[in-house]
């Protein structure tokens, strides 16, 4: 199916429509019929009672008018006048009922007028004749022409009773098989509708509320800061045009943020080198000069006369002087980059800072082989700042540092037993810190509570050197 989102719900809650439209449309036409089918089983049942009330009419039309002539009691005739007067009416009935059959309506009429000619041209005439002379109306041919009449007019009853309940079995039949087919029909549609439902609602699944949890878990992914998660783009519709952009976005956020760590590291290189061509200018140029002076000062001190004493001893502070503006020339050029880190690698370097920390450093390092010169640098940076801190800041007694390679990374902790509460956003050296590791690709947390110490532990992916 080809369109967008909204176009594809269209089609398919058009094809839900119909289908249940057409369901329904065809379960109430079953309805009707089976509705007709028994009102006609129904009508089948009306005319047959309304038959069997005639026929007793008939039947109470003969036992009274021989009654009557076998004992000529008036009181026999008392129900021949009742059915006499309620034939009419029942003919009519009769009639009407079956006004929709042809065959039916005739056989009706048939009997209606065969009732009535047995009532005015046999059954009156002979009660009457019965009257005036009881002898005569006892007669063998008169009532053996009366049963001929009756039993005629019941043969037609009966076929009319025969074809009737034939109808009215056709009808029931008619009506049980429209019972079957409304059953069958709303099964059907209920089936149908229901599987349609089902299917429609796994389309919908997998072209939309799948595509979104995946959406949504990438877009968590991104949040927590894992830029290299994508989700399948192949979705239908605007699916597949917000899975496109949200890859699309992924993809720029990594690109933005590899650049970002590749101009951060190249920041950190360049002050780096800075710093070490600091040092060497320091080493070479000004630590050089000093020196050379302090021996010129040396040899003049030396080579003076001793009626001279207050020159000499001029010199001697002048050439002491120059001694400690070199002693911190050297201590300003190991604090820029220190030269045992270049020449014995992290571990020495690691010792050295040790040493010369104002707080007290219990030293676990671990580190073979050499690491590369960046992580070296970060690594010892790291925990001079931190020594630095421990020193200044947390007034701790003692400070415990770990240096470990492992498994690819190097993992540094520094904790002390100060005053705590140490916060980068504060705007302590901290945030230098934060700033190298992660140039470095690396990982760094802090743990200051107040009045409980500081630790800090950093991870680095390291290479060798």
């Amino acid at each position: 199916m080809r369109g967008g989102l909204t176009r594809r719900m269209i089609v398919a809650s058009g094809l839900l429509a119909v289908l249940i439209g057409a369901t329904f449309a065809i379960l109430l036409s079953s309805v009707g019929q089976l509705r007709d089918s028994t009102a006609r089983a129904r009508q089948s049942d009306e005319v047959l009672v309304v038959a069997n009330r005639l026929e007793r009419i008939v039947v109470d039309l003969e036992t009274g008018e021989r009654g009557f002539l076998i004992t000529a009691e008036e009181a026999f005739l008392e129900p021949w006048r009742s059915a006499q007067a309620a034939f009419p009416e029942q003919a009519r009935a009769l009639e009407r009922l079956v006004a929709d059959n042809a065959g039916q309506r005739a056989r009706a009429q048939d009997i209606t007028m065969a009732v009535t000619s047995y009532i005015q041209d046999y059954s009156v005439p002979l009660v009457d004749a019965a009257r005036r002379d009881p002898g005569s109306a006892r007669d063998v041919t008169v009532i053996a022409d009366g049963k001929l009449r009756v039993d005629a007019i019941r043969t037609q009853f009966d076929r009319f009773v025969a074809t009737e309940q034939n109808f009215a079995v056709t009808r029931q039949q008619s009506s049980e098989a429209a019972a079957r087919r409304a059953i069958a029909v709303a099964a059907g549609g209920l089936g149908g509708s229901v599987l349609l439902i089902v299917v429609f609602a796994g389309y919908l699944t997998r072209a939309i509320v799948r595509p979104v949890r995946r959406t949504a878990a990438m877009a968590g992914r991104l949040a927590g800061g894992d830029l290299s998660a994508r989700t399948p783009d192949h979705g239908a519709g605007e699916i597949g045009v917000l899975e496109r952009s949200f890859n699309t976005m992924a993809r720029a956020l990594q690109e933005g943020r590899e650049a970002l760590t590749a101009s951060r590291a190249r920041i950190v290189a360049a002050g780096d080198q800075a710093r070490r061509m600091i040092e060497r200018d320091l080493h070479d140029g000004a630590q050089q000069r000093l020196v050379s002076l302090a021996l010129d000062l040396r040899v003049a001190e030396a080579t003076l006369p001793r009626e001279l004493p207050e020159v000499t001893a001029q010199l001697a502070r002048v050439a002491d002087g120059l001694a400690g503006a070199l002693d911190d020339l050297r201590e300003v050029s190991h604090g820029i980059h220190p030269a045992i880190l270049s020449e014995g690698g992290l571990g020495p370097a690691l010792k050295a800072l040790a040493r010369r920390s104002a707080v007290p450093v219990e030293l676990d390092v671990d580190i073979e082989p050499r690491l590369s010169e960046p992580f070296e640098v970060a690594a010892y940076y790291v925990v001079s700042e931190a020594l630095t801190n421990a020193a200044k800041h947390a007034r701790a007694s003692v400070a415990h540092v770990e240096a470990r390679a492992r498994e690819g990374g190097l993992h540094i902790s520094v904790r002390d037993d100060g005053i705590g509460g140490a916060d980068p956003r504060q705007g302590s050296g901290l945030i230098g810190l934060i700033d190298r590791v992660e140039a470095m690709g690396g990982m760094i947390s802090l743990s200051s509570p107040t009045g409980k110490g500081t630790a800090l532990l950093v991870d680095l992916p390291v290479k060798g050197a």
